[in-house]
């Protein structure tokens, strides 16, 4: 440790009491915080890239200052599929302090890593006043039986309307009008039963039938269009 000249010549001044860090909420818990291991929880975080062309939502589920679990969810850039996929790779078994310093390959899920640090570092995590936080596995139940992200992908113009393409429920085949054309209710593919059927050897018409629904007024609609084609 060097000291500059002027430090030097200062006479020592005795410091009073140390009280510690302010103790924050960590898994049913309160914690003074003085170290990585003292740092627990399970949290989501956003993230985003210079150009905001895509976005990341990453969740993490930190016992002890490790990542024991990772869950990379991206949307609006082809490449960032690709990243997450090596991110879900890197993150397991790093200390947070790591994972706030590595190279996530994407500048979406390296910002949502540097959002999700600051929740969990503050005690602001999803598991703040939850005994013994969430189980490893726990991301898995974020995503649903069929395994797969929540998506919504709408669009719409002036000129024609909306279209609703991807929702939490699946894949939107069909549009319901009314008589002033107005949506009033959808048809879809639950893609992960219709996935998990074929896996199974279930005729693939079936596995069709099986994964279908409807949503709304369905029983009488004035026109039923194909939001893709129509």
């Amino acid at each position: 440790m060097q000291y500059s000249a002027d430090v030097e010549r200062m006479c020592p001044v005795t410091k009073g009491a140390y009280h510690g860090p302010a103790p924050i909420p960590e898994e049913g818990a309160w914690v003074q915080a003085k170290q990585l291991e003292d740092i627990s929880g399970y949290t989501h975080g956003i993230g985003w890239c210079a150009p905001q062309q895509g976005a990341c939502k990453l969740s993490l589920n930190v016992k002890k200052g490790i990542i024991e679990e990772a869950l990379v969810e991206t949307i609006g850039c082809s490449g960032m599929t690709h990243s997450a996929a090596m991110a879900a790779e890197i993150l397991p078994k790093k200390t947070i302090l790591e994972a706030l310093n590595t190279d996530l390959v994407c500048d979406a899920i390296n910002v949502a890593m540097r959002e999700l640090f600051l929740q969990i570092v503050y005690g602001r995590t999803q598991t703040a006043f939850s005994e013994d936080g969430l189980p490893i596995g726990a991301g898995l139940d974020d995503l649903g039986k069929g395994l797969r992200s929540m998506v919504g992908t709408t669009y719409g113009t002036a000129l024609k309307g909306a279209r609703y393409l991807e929702l939490a429920q699946g894949y939107i085949t069909r549009l319901a009008l009314n008589d002033n054309n107005e949506i009033i209710g959808f048809e879809f593919l639950n893609l992960g039963k219709f996935t998990d059927a074929l896996k199974k050897g279930t005729d693939p018409q079936a596995a069709v039938d099986g994964a279908m629904g409807r949503y709304g007024q369905w029983d009488n609609p004035a026109k039923v269009i194909d939001p893709r084609a129509e």
